[in-house]
């Protein structure tokens, strides 16, 4: 039996596109691209040129791209960037949400037992922030704004354009985790007034290992790891050629798909959110217009994620209860504890995510399992 991988929010199948372009790397061209010879050239222009391709998918200046280890380093480093900005400015308040990412959460909490303060604001029962909520919490000290464009577990999708135009407007730096949205769905830098923005290369058929900041030319860099000159003295370490040049070759062939891949993985979205629905007991979470082409996220009663995980894992389908990242965790999702979503929903909770290489017939295959594997947990339940 053919397993069936429904989770592409942990993380995606490398694309042919992106491993072609890593070869020459790995391989014949292996030379360090700080070293000042043909070799150490050869790897450089190879960098500049990702960095070029990657600025102009984004629309950004390429001089403002960073690259790291992934979208958790990216976090990190514009979120402590922003900080110790506002120190310097006396603004010492920083504004977020309560369903962000683990990797921006933790930092948060990291500042404030450094002196700063945080305000989370609470998202609605179907997983949306409002501008006015972002408006109502901005203060005269506040340095930065920082909401994901898109939920990892529950695929929603936020007013970034509108909370970039009033962050721009009252003066304060907006950040974006951009990580489950790049190559998804359009981001435009500019247009939606982003001052810092995170990615990372496997959720888009990019390699592991490997991601990107863009920091705007007002706010200098806080470098997270000291040593050498690398990235224009924003992180130290040489610089992972074949990861950058692969990272580069799937942002830019999954936005040169965009459109098309989005209306296909949003039919099978609809078709696995329809079915779901019949069955008993059955709690699909998040807005149905404001979400991402491929994040389904159903709470079912009576019915533990651990198990169902097996169940459906025996059955030959990849899925999770939610973020990788918490993998293992016994309490109940933040993210669906923050939408208001009961424990004992919660505990129930399946995330499918889907990309262009899943079929309807595999979501036909999904539904038929979820739904024996519900069913059975419940008789054992109740013998």
């Amino acid at each position: 039996m053919t397993r069936i991988y429904a989770d592409n929010a942990a993380t995606t199948k490398l694309s042919k596109t992106a491993l072609d372009a890593m070869m020459p790397f790995l391989t014949d061209r292996f030379g360090n691209p700080s070293s000042a010879h043909a070799d150490g050239a050869q790897a450089s222009e190879a960098l500049l040129s990702a960095r070029e391709a990657m600025a102009r998918l984004l629309n950004c200046r390429a001089r403002d791209l960073y690259f790291t280890s992934g979208g958790s380093e990216a976090d990190n480093q514009a979120l402590l960037s922003a900080a110790v900005w506002g120190a310097a400015h006396g603004r010492r308040h920083l504004v977020s949400s309560a369903f962000e990412h683990p990797a921006v959460l933790r930092t948060l909490a990291f500042l404030q037992k450094n002196g700063f303060e945080v305000t989370l604001l609470a998202p609605s029962s179907d997983g949306m922030i409002q501008a006015e909520q972002v408006e109502s919490a901005i203060r005269t000290e506040t340095c930065l704004v920082s909401l994901m464009i898109a939920n990892n577990e529950v695929g929603t999708i936020q007013p970034i354009t509108e909370v970039g135009k009033l962050c721009r407007r009252r003066g304060v730096f907006f950040h974006t985790d951009a990580v489950q949205a790049a190559g998804h769905i359009p981001i435009d830098t500019a247009a939606m007034n982003i001052d810092l923005l995170s990615l990372s290369a496997h959720k888009f058929h990019g390699p592991k290992g490997v991601g990107a900041l863009y920091l705007c030319r007002d706010l200098p860099p806080v470098s997270l790891i000291r040593g050498g000159g690398q990235e224009r003295g924003a992180r130290a370490g040489t610089e992972n050629v074949p990861g950058i040049v692969g990272m580069a070759a799937a942002l830019s062939e999954s936005c040169g798909r965009l459109a098309e891949n989005a209306a296909y993985v949003s039919r099978l979205r609809e078709q696995l959110l329809s079915g779901l629905e019949r069955i008993d007991g059955a709690h699909p979470v998040g807005n149905r217009t404001h979400r991402l082409p491929g994040i389904v996220n159903c709470c079912f009663e009576r019915v533990e994620s651990e198990a169902l995980l097996f169940l459906l894992d025996s059955a030959g389908i990849s899925a999770s209860a939610g973020s990788a990242c918490s993998a293992g965790a016994l309490e109940p999702s933040h993210v669906l504890r923050s939408m208001g979503v009961p424990d004992r929903l919660a505990r129930g909770s399946l995330r499918l995510s889907l990309s262009e290489t899943n079929t309807p017939e595999e979501i036909e295959r999904i539904l038929s399992a979820v739904s024996s594997a519900v069913s059975r947990l419940r008789k054992e339940e109740n013998p």
